[in-house]
């Protein structure tokens, strides 16, 4: 155990089982067995689990499943097959429906044989597991990494330039501009000493801009009025 060097996860599915081999797997979580103390972690995301632990054997039914939680997990993985029926299709191998193990549908590491499998013989295969998945991890750190090419010494190119799929370098991009002296400030109201309301210098020579119109409102007329107004209607 002292080449583990992360806490490996478990995702355990039940193929077709009579869940007699699933009670076992629970029991290796009770603080009698605590598989959990070589850190140990039972997830249900496939994305993050090491181990597939399966019971039961395969049929019709849960095969696209199997293959789907298989291949969602990560590189490297190990497949652990819990149980005579995940081992070998077991006492309902002749049954119509029954394909057989789960290695007839994705590749097995361990087997871990019984009916029901015991919770010492599932953690004994348990740690066989985590010896594969060392040895997995091992090859596929030992396989060639990809070459990046660097650009030549005497190159312009920066560290984070690239280049097109025809080879040639990508166009610069604009430079954004930004307000200058050359840019027209005009004032509505109140200007700063020296210059006009308008937008221009006293003394810059520019058009003064023409400015909207004002139109004054009526003012009200008077109650007397209006009596005045309605008597010479009448008369």
């Amino acid at each position: 155990m002292s080449y583990i060097t992360k806490s490996p996860w478990i995702i355990h599915y039940d193929g077709s089982s009579c869940n007699g081999c699933d009670i076992e797997v629970l029991a290796c979580l009770t603080p009698m067995y605590d598989v959990e103390r070589f850190g140990i972690i039972n997830t249900g995301n496939p994305k993050h689990a090491d181990i597939f632990l399966i019971t039961g054997s395969i049929n019709e039914q849960n095969i696209s499943v199997v293959k789907q939680i298989y291949e969602q997990m990560p590189e490297p993985k190990v497949v652990a097959a819990v149980g005579i029926c995940a081992t070998s299709g077991g006492i309902f191998k002749d049954c119509y429906n029954i394909m057989g193990g789960v290695d007839t549908v994705i590749p097995v590491d361990v087997y871990i044989p019984g009916c029901a499998a015991r919770p010492e013989a599932i953690i004994d295969g348990v740690v066989a597991a985590l010896g594969a998945l060392d040895e997995k991890k091992k090859a596929l750190d030992a396989r060639p990494k990809p070459k990046h090419t660097d650009a030549p010494a005497d190159s312009d190119a920066g560290a984070g330039d690239i280049d097109l799929p025809d080879g040639s370098p990508p166009e610069p991009l604009a430079e954004p501009v930004l307000p200058g002296d050359d840019v027209e400030v005009k004032y509505y109201g109140a200007a700063p000493e020296g210059e006009e309301a308008d937008g221009t210098d006293s003394g810059g020579g520019q058009e003064a801009e023409t400015q909207p119109p004002v139109i004054a409102a009526p003012e009200p007329q008077s109650k007397e009025a209006d009596g005045a107004d309605s008597g010479k209607e009448e008369a």
